[in-house]
């Protein structure tokens, strides 16, 4: 007989384990807080390494689900208690739903870069982040100033909000340099005379032709990298932006300015995230995000029987990371729940 499992989330990890469970033949409920499914997929434009559109990628996932999953939008668990081998789902909306496993897969948000006030985001109108400059893009919309000028200098801020002691957040975010190298290379596309600079502490571009895309954005459209931290950013009177940068290499100072400055804004957790957490009695590590059993062999496992995580919720992944995460959750569920009587 079928097992009910709960899904937390219904972005990259939880459709993906959905469609994995319903493959192992398993009852499924997927819950998503927003009013569709797919997480920040839905916002992105291309996907790095190969700029794939991320529709693409959102339409195969929504497909893999098929009508084998049931998906509840504009929902999140209220109340969650256990049983003796099962939970029972207390939605916010008052219905109560029994089941035998639940797994976490709520996701990640974006790390606020008004925080970050030295950078002048929601201050000054020419600093966007990440996300703004890829809703851009999706759009189809020209990339310009606020003016609706076309920039001809454009700057990216790595690592806004990681490997940052002041913010909190000692971790590698692992997507935003890549993601840098990505944009800028569309900003070149889009405005092929505009000169372009990556300020950073340290690329890492650790997965497969991630390094190649560097090499890309360096050769074919003469993208400069600039080993530096940006220290102070201000205004100009035509609302272009001053930079003061410190060059790591050099050890000396340099001031620079810019028409357009991106910041490359990384991982954090959703504070709903740690409230489900709360409910279920499962750990927080000391980043924030969730605790898995064992980093190695049991990473989709937590302390409590029954309850699992997958993707961005346990730490910053890849999208294709977050599949492949998302997939070995789903058969540990199975295996689990064929121990139940």
């Amino acid at each position: 007989m079928a097992k009910t499992v709960v899904i937390v989330g219904g972005g990259v990890a939880g459709m993906t384990a959905a469609s994995r469970l319903a493959d192992l033949g398993e009852k499924v409920l997927l819950l998503e807080r927003e009013e569709e499914i797919g997480g920040h997929l839905r916002n992105w434009d291309r996907l790095f390494p190969n700029r794939r559109p991320g529709s693409e990628v959102l339409h195969d996932l929504k497909e893999t689900l098929g009508n084998r999953v049931e998906i509840r939008c504009n929902e999140s668990p209220g109340e969650i208690h256990s049983l003796q081998s099962s939970f029972i789902v207390e939605l916010e909306s008052g219905e109560k739903i029994t089941c035998d496993a639940v797994l976490m897969a709520t996701g990640f948000d974006l790390f606020d870069a008004r925080r970050k006030e030295e950078y002048g985001y929601g201050i000054y109108d020419n600093v966007i982040t990440s996300a703004d400059l890829e809703r851009m893009l999706r759009s189809g919309s020209p990339v310009t100033t606020s003016a609706g000028k076309a920039p001809s200098r454009v700057g990216f801020v790595h690592c806004v909000g990681s490997r940052d002691e002041k913010a909190g957040n000692l971790y590698c975010s692992k997507v935003c340099c890549v993601t840098g190298v990505k944009q800028a290379i569309e900003i070149k596309e889009h405005l092929p005379g505009s000169e372009v600079f990556g300020f950073y502490m340290d690329l890492r571009m650790y997965d497969r032709h991630f390094e190649e895309m560097y090499y890309e954005a360096q050769q074919k459209w003469e993208i400069n990298f600039l080993r530096g931290r940006v220290s102070e950013c201000a205004e100009n009177e035509d609302q272009s932006i001053v930079l003061k940068i410190e060059d790591t290499l050099t050890s000396r100072p340099l001031k620079m300015t810019v028409d357009l400055l991106v910041l490359l804004v990384g991982f954090v957790q959703k504070p709903e995230t740690v409230r489900i957490a709360k409910l279920l009695g499962i750990s927080i590590g000391e980043d924030r995000f969730l605790e898995c059993l064992d980093e190695h062999t049991r990473f989709n496992y937590t302390g409590k029987p029954g309850i699992f995580v997958a993707g961005t919720s346990r730490g910053p992944l890849t999208i294709a990371n977050t599949i492949a995460d998302a997939g070995e959750a789903a058969l540990q569920i199975h295996n689990y729940l064929k121990t139940l009587k």
